[in-house]
């Protein structure tokens, strides 16, 4: 890889991990940390278990049951999306995220905006800072954008 090209990627690693859907997340997780382990840790550390690449993705099976560190990203994933959600709109949200087993690998669930099926939820993650920050950002524009009536929820 050349120097202009990895120097390229750092920027939108960088500019990845300064979106606020990103900030969020980081701030979950550190909220987390109850023992101190993760205190002095950088945010792209922290982050490094969302990012699985082209390579690792192939080396998981095609049929497997989610692991419970996946599940638990997954969780902290879509928690974070309710999270920026609630900071952008102003109001409450809650977690509608509910795993039902369907055959080997696949998964219902619901999340910001309807319920999704998922075959390959033991492979969640996303290749890069840049994808895991857009992914979870258009979920939050497009929860954001489909609250047509604030008011009444506020009533």
């Amino acid at each position: 890889m050349s120097d202009a090209a990895v120097s390229q990627a750092v920027n939108e690693d960088e500019a990845a991990l300064a979106t606020p859907f990103v900030k969020c997340l980081v701030r979950l997780i550190r909220a987390q940390d109850s023992h101190g382990s993760w205190e002095g840790k950088a945010d792209a550390e922290l982050l490094t278990g969302f990012i699985i690449t082209k390579e690792q993705r192939r080396a998981i099976p095609i049929i497997a049951d989610p692991d419970p560190d996946v599940l638990r990203r997954l969780d902290m994933f879509y928690t974070a999306v309710r999270l920026a959600i609630e900071e952008r709109s102003g109001l409450m949200t809650s977690p509608m995220m509910e795993m039902k087993p369907m055959g080997a690998s696949g998964a219902w669930f619901s999340r910001p905006g309807g319920w999704s099926f998922c075959r390959d939820v033991h492979r969640f993650g996303f290749e890069t800072f840049r994808k895991l920050a857009k992914a979870g950002t258009k979920l939050v524009d497009d929860a954001t954008a489909a609250i047509a009536y604030p008011d009444v929820a506020l009533a």
